[in-house]
């Protein structure tokens, strides 16, 4: 959506922060030993206690409140009270909810205690690379461009990109215009970011993967070729200098 009036901000402030909120509250709850249905009915008390709905369970009746993706999973993994969290495992939480008509978007992946499997280097690296696609948005930046930025960044480190995961404009709905905030560039769009936009960038950062590809629960998605994938999203606002982090509370990048 575009900003036009302050109410509209401060209802676009109110949920992004409620989902930034979640979203660090269900990081700093996991602890090996649990599973990822618990996590994800602590996350819906959260919401909850503050009057949000969840989005992905309100808008497409995901078998879930948040999505909760572990290992090989690149998104939308499904929290089960059969799935327990071990040492090493690599996490993904997604919180993305609705209050007083207003939506927001964000999430982290992370490394549940100690480091055994090597994964972090791939956190870090998705981590920088949604920083650096972040505050390369502005009024009049072309969208194009931003998906540029997230797949020359990958390549440097030696990653992939998932092409058909994507960010999106958000704010009166979960996906607005832009519907597609691309981790690559398509030449052909012209598309660029409005001054006041709210949009969530994401960032789907493989070891070897290109594509992610839906599993046959129907939600679960895992990579192409194999490997991990990291994502990384903040909801923000579309300035005409540095861009407004509203889910800057999620502590992602501390």
């Amino acid at each position: 959506m575009t900003i036009k009036t302050s109410s509209e901000l401060d209802g676009m402030k109110k949920i992004s922060e409620v989902v930034a909120l979640t979203l660090k509250s269900m990081i700093s709850y996991t602890k090996v030993g649990m599973t990822t249905k618990e996590i994800d009915e602590y996350g819906a008390t959260i919401l909850k206690k503050y009057g949000a709905k969840s989005a992905p369970y309100e808008t497409y009746k995901f078998p879930g409140y948040t999505c909760i993706s572990v290992n090989n999973e690149a998104a939308h993994g499904i929290p089960s009270d059969k799935r327990i969290l071990k040492e090493g495992d690599l996490i993904n939480i997604d919180v993305s909810a609705e209050l007083n008509g207003f939506w927001s978007d964000n999430g982290c992946s992370f490394v549940l205690g100690e480091d055994i499997h090597n994964h972090q280097p791939l956190v870090d690296a998705s981590k920088e690379i949604l920083r650096k696609a972040i505050y390369s948005v502005k009024g009049g930046v072309r969208v194009a461009d931003i998906g540029h930025i997230i797949e020359k960044e990958a390549k440097k480190k030696g990653l992939t990109v998932i092409k058909n995961l994507a960010g999106h404009g958000v704010g009166r709905s979960l996906h607005e215009a832009p519907e597609e905030i691309l981790n690559y560039r398509v030449s052909s769009n012209r598309e660029r970011f409005k001054k006041n936009a709210t949009v969530a960038i994401e960032t789907f950062i493989s070891t070897k993967s290109t594509f992610a590809v839906e599993q046959a629960d129907g939600w679960t998605l895992k990579g192409s070729r194999g490997g991990f994938v990291t994502q990384h999203e903040h909801t923000i606002l579309v300035t005409d200098a540095a861009p407004i982090i509203l889910t800057e509370g999620n502590g992602v990048w501390d």
